[in-house]
């Protein structure tokens, strides 16, 4: 005779006594409105869960099964009756039988071998075994999952990868999350079914992935490639006003911003909460000079005649003095736009222009650069002085920067000392301006 046949027969025997229900029963269990008899000699020694639970002093007392119930509320009843089946066989199969009906499965000719319906049972069978300490089972389960993910759609591999990490199951997720990276979907789809840190961990096995499968000069087209999606991505994200999934990309794709241009491409494409939410990442650098021009966003914002953004940006500091490889600083920008309204009555190829959104822009940077001008004159007049120099962090140098949006409503309002300085200022630098107007035809082409 074979040797499992015993063991065959002794797996049914106390199967067929879970089955019969009441004989020799002496607890149930009470799951989602419907009765489960079973016996705590057996289920005590099958887990250490029931052992304890049992032996507790309030546990319910021996008697008739019929008036020990135990509610149980963690699982549902198809689950626990898997668990029980195994506890009472050492065997069970959490898969339906085929083409079996299912309420949670639509497809009627569908065999659940990797089904939704199949997915959701096998980690609801694994949540169960953890639970009740039933550690063979969660075993056989973490197999059965394994085989499953390699079948099942990406949402439910993605589900199975959440519950390997929430009952440490390793395998599984070494398995499962293999299989996130080769998917291909990338950190903001990811992002929606997965926490953070699980996302990040995918993206690393992704790198990892590229660097170990190429040569040097797949890495460096690999590396172009991955650049462009991400600033596709990061443009896409900015064009809908999703500054979480920038802050997303910076965290777990290392994003530069500054390489990116995504300051310049926010300043003319998007609205100023979505400049000032990105300016308040603390990852974009204000003043950062973009492409072989070197223009800064100040500049994107002159020449775009944007008060909103020109006022957003010097609200965070940005120079206005700051120059162009050609020497060209926003004010210059603006001074020679206003000349053409002045003398041409528009500015050629800019009919939309409105001259007093002119007027707002020059008088914000006029006055920002002012401020700038008078504290270089003090601290140059101290020096001259012999007094030791004063940090520019100190006093209320510089609150020139600060408050600029609330100019928006009424318009600018400089003290006497303020606009005579301004005046001097653009006096000083009319001739400048004009000598360079010749060259401002090249600061309306976009080069990022």
């Amino acid at each position: 005779m074979n040797l499992e046949e015993p063991l065959r027969s002794l797996s049914l025997d106390y199967l067929n006594l879970l089955i019969n229900g009441q004989a020799f029963s002496d607890v149930t269990f009470s799951i989602d409105g419907r009765l489960l008899h079973a016996h705590r000699c057996i289920l005590a020694a099958r887990s250490p869960f029931f052992r304890k639970f049992f032996s507790r002093s309030d546990a319910p007392p021996r008697g008739l099964a019929s008036q020990v119930v135990v509610p149980i509320n963690s699982v549902g009843y198809e689950v626990f009756l898997y668990m029980l089946q195994f506890l009472y066989s050492g065997q069970v199969s959490i898969v339906p039988h085929k083409q079996e009906p299912r309420s949670d499965c639509t497809d009627r000719a569908c065999w659940h071998t990797h089904c939704s319906s199949a997915v959701s049972r096998a980690i609801d069978t694994l949540a169960a075994a953890r639970s009740f300490g039933v550690e063979q089972l969660a075993l056989l389960t973490q197999k059965q999952l394994m085989s499953m993910v390699e079948k099942a759609s990406i949402e439910d591999v993605m589900k199975v990868l959440v519950a390997s990490i929430k009952h440490e199951m390793h395998q599984l997720w070494s398995t499962c999350s293999h299989l996130v990276s080769k998917s291909g979907l990338p950190p903001e789809i990811l992002a929606k079914h997965l926490p953070m840190d699980i996302v990040a961990r995918i993206e690393h096995l992704r790198l990892k992935s590229a660097i170990s499968s190429g040569n040097r000069t797949i890495h460096h087209h690999l590396h172009h490639d991955i650049n462009d999606n991400k600033i596709q991505r990061m443009r896409s994200a900015l064009d809908s006003s999703d500054v979480e999934l920038i802050k997303l990309m910076v965290m777990t794709e290392g994003l530069n911003l500054d390489e990116a241009l995504a300051l310049h491409y926010a300043v003319e494409n998007c609205s100023r909460e979505i400049v000032k939410a990105l300016l308040e990442l603390g990852a974009a650098d204000v003043n950062f000079p973009a492409g072989p021009a070197g223009r800064t966003p100040l500049h994107v914002a002159a020449e775009i005649v944007s008060p909103d953004m020109v006022a957003v940006l010097l609200d965070h500091h940005a120079d206005p003095n700051s120059h162009t490889i050609d020497g060209i600083t926003p004010l210059d920008i603006l001074r020679t736009l206003t000349n053409d309204f002045l003398f041409k009555g528009a500015v050629p190829g800019m009919s939309h222009i409105e001259p007093n959104k002119l007027r707002l822009c020059l008088e914000l940077v006029q006055s920002a650069a002012a401020v700038i001008d008078r504290e270089e004159g003090n601290v140059a007049a101290a020096a001259a002085a012999n007094y030791p120099t004063i940090s520019s962090g100190g006093g209320g140098g510089n609150l020139g920067y600060l408050n600029l949006g609330s100019m928006m409503g009424g318009g600018l309002k400089m003290t006497e000392r303020e606009g005579g300085s301004s005046s001097g200022s653009h006096s000083n630098k009319r001739e400048s301006g004009s000598h360079r107007a010749g060259a401002t035809s090249s600061m309306y082409q976009h080069h990022y």
